[in-house]
Protein backbone atom coordinates (compact mmCIF):
# COMPACT_ATOMS: atom_id res chain seq x y z
CA UNK A 1 0.00 0.00 0.00
CA UNK A 2 1.20 3.31 -0.59
CA UNK A 3 2.38 6.09 2.34
CA UNK A 4 0.24 8.83 3.37
CA UNK A 5 1.32 11.92 3.59
CA UNK A 6 0.10 14.75 6.02
CA UNK A 7 0.83 18.12 5.57
CA UNK A 8 0.20 20.33 9.02
CA UNK A 9 1.53 22.82 11.48
CA UNK A 10 2.29 22.66 15.33
CA UNK A 11 -1.03 23.00 17.17
CA UNK A 12 -1.04 25.43 20.24
CA UNK A 13 -2.28 22.10 21.72
CA UNK A 14 0.52 20.70 20.84
CA UNK A 15 3.53 22.59 22.11
CA UNK A 16 5.03 22.50 25.47
CA UNK A 17 5.39 26.08 27.66
CA UNK A 18 8.60 26.50 25.41
CA UNK A 19 6.36 26.77 22.38
CA UNK A 20 8.01 23.58 20.81
CA UNK A 21 6.42 20.23 19.82
CA UNK A 22 5.49 18.21 23.22
CA UNK A 23 7.07 15.19 22.23
CA UNK A 24 4.41 12.60 22.75
CA UNK A 25 2.01 14.46 20.72
CA UNK A 26 3.82 13.24 17.74
CA UNK A 27 2.25 9.67 18.05
CA UNK A 28 -1.29 11.77 18.16
CA UNK A 29 -0.41 12.60 14.21
CA UNK A 30 1.22 9.18 13.10
CA UNK A 31 -2.30 7.84 14.43
CA UNK A 32 -4.25 10.10 11.70
CA UNK A 33 -1.93 8.88 9.07
CA UNK A 34 -2.62 5.37 10.93
CA UNK A 35 -6.10 6.25 10.47
CA UNK A 36 -6.25 6.84 7.00
CA UNK A 37 -3.96 3.94 5.94
CA UNK A 38 -6.95 1.70 7.83
CA UNK A 39 -9.62 2.93 5.64
CA UNK A 40 -8.11 3.06 2.25
CA UNK A 41 -7.72 -0.73 3.40
CA UNK A 42 -11.37 -0.93 4.23
CA UNK A 43 -10.86 -1.21 8.21
CA UNK A 44 -12.46 2.75 8.57
CA UNK A 45 -12.02 3.77 12.57
CA UNK A 46 -15.81 4.92 12.88
CA UNK A 47 -16.90 1.33 11.82
CA UNK A 48 -15.27 -0.63 14.50
CA UNK A 49 -13.36 -2.37 12.17
CA UNK A 50 -15.26 -5.50 12.87
CA UNK A 51 -14.37 -7.77 15.49
CA UNK A 52 -11.12 -6.53 16.21
CA UNK A 53 -9.20 -3.79 17.72
CA UNK A 54 -5.79 -2.33 17.56
CA UNK A 55 -3.67 -1.47 21.18
CA UNK A 56 -0.59 -0.41 20.39
CA UNK A 57 2.40 -2.53 21.66
CA UNK A 58 5.44 -0.30 20.73
CA UNK A 59 6.27 2.90 19.83
CA UNK A 60 9.46 4.63 19.30
CA UNK A 61 10.56 8.24 18.01
CA UNK A 62 13.78 9.96 17.39
CA UNK A 63 13.71 13.25 16.91
CA UNK A 64 16.34 15.22 15.36
CA UNK A 65 15.37 18.79 14.76
CA UNK A 66 12.81 21.36 17.16
CA UNK A 67 9.37 21.54 15.93
CA UNK A 68 8.28 24.83 17.10
CA UNK A 69 4.67 26.38 17.29
CA UNK A 70 3.17 27.24 14.25
CA UNK A 71 5.89 25.63 11.95
CA UNK A 72 4.70 23.69 8.88
CA UNK A 73 5.65 19.71 8.15
CA UNK A 74 5.09 16.82 5.90
CA UNK A 75 4.22 13.28 7.71
CA UNK A 76 4.44 10.39 5.87
CA UNK A 77 3.19 7.42 7.33
CA UNK A 78 3.58 4.05 5.68
CA UNK A 79 3.32 0.70 6.75
CA UNK A 80 6.46 -0.87 7.77
CA UNK A 81 6.60 -4.85 8.18
CA UNK A 82 3.55 -7.16 8.56
CA UNK A 83 4.12 -9.62 11.15
CA UNK A 84 1.78 -12.62 12.03
CA UNK A 85 -0.34 -10.50 14.05
CA UNK A 86 1.10 -7.39 14.42
CA UNK A 87 1.36 -4.06 12.06
CA UNK A 88 4.32 -1.73 12.16
CA UNK A 89 3.82 1.77 11.02
CA UNK A 90 6.80 3.78 10.03
CA UNK A 91 6.76 7.39 10.07
CA UNK A 92 9.37 10.31 9.04
CA UNK A 93 8.36 14.19 9.61
CA UNK A 94 10.37 16.85 7.55
CA UNK A 95 10.31 20.13 8.52
CA UNK A 96 9.77 21.61 5.13
CA UNK A 97 7.71 20.67 1.89
CA UNK A 98 10.89 19.56 -0.21
CA UNK A 99 11.43 16.71 2.61
CA UNK A 100 14.92 17.64 2.84
CA UNK A 101 14.57 18.50 6.75
CA UNK A 102 14.15 15.28 8.77
CA UNK A 103 13.02 16.37 12.06
CA UNK A 104 11.22 13.12 13.60
CA UNK A 105 11.13 9.45 12.48
CA UNK A 106 10.28 6.58 14.36
CA UNK A 107 7.13 3.54 14.10
CA UNK A 108 4.02 2.48 16.26
CA UNK A 109 3.56 -1.71 16.48
CA UNK A 110 0.02 -2.52 16.52
CA UNK A 111 -1.44 -6.24 17.51
CA UNK A 112 -4.50 -7.29 15.90
CA UNK A 113 -6.50 -8.30 18.60
CA UNK A 114 -10.11 -9.99 18.65
CA UNK A 115 -12.31 -11.27 21.86
CA UNK A 116 -9.19 -9.61 23.80
CA UNK A 117 -6.27 -12.15 22.42
CA UNK A 118 -4.32 -11.81 19.67
CA UNK A 119 -5.21 -13.14 16.17
CA UNK A 120 -3.58 -13.85 12.70
CA UNK A 121 -4.22 -10.26 10.62
CA UNK A 122 -7.16 -10.96 8.83
CA UNK A 123 -6.62 -12.02 4.48
CA UNK A 124 -8.34 -9.15 3.21
CA UNK A 125 -6.27 -6.70 5.35
CA UNK A 126 -3.10 -8.32 4.87
CA UNK A 127 -4.04 -7.87 1.14
CA UNK A 128 -4.46 -4.45 1.13
CA UNK A 129 -1.52 -3.16 3.18
CA UNK A 130 0.85 -5.17 1.90
CA UNK A 131 3.13 -3.47 -1.35
CA UNK A 132 1.17 -2.85 -3.93
CA UNK A 133 -2.42 -3.39 -2.13
CA UNK A 134 -5.54 -1.42 -2.54
CA UNK A 135 -4.14 1.44 -4.52
CA UNK A 136 -7.51 3.65 -3.56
Amino acid sequence: MEAVELKRRIRWADADAAGRLHFPRIFEYVEEGEAKLMARAGFAQGARRGPYDFPRVHVEATFRRVLALGAPFVMRVAVGKLGHTSIRFDFQVYADEARQELAVEGSMTVVVVENDKPVEIPAALRAALAPGGNKA
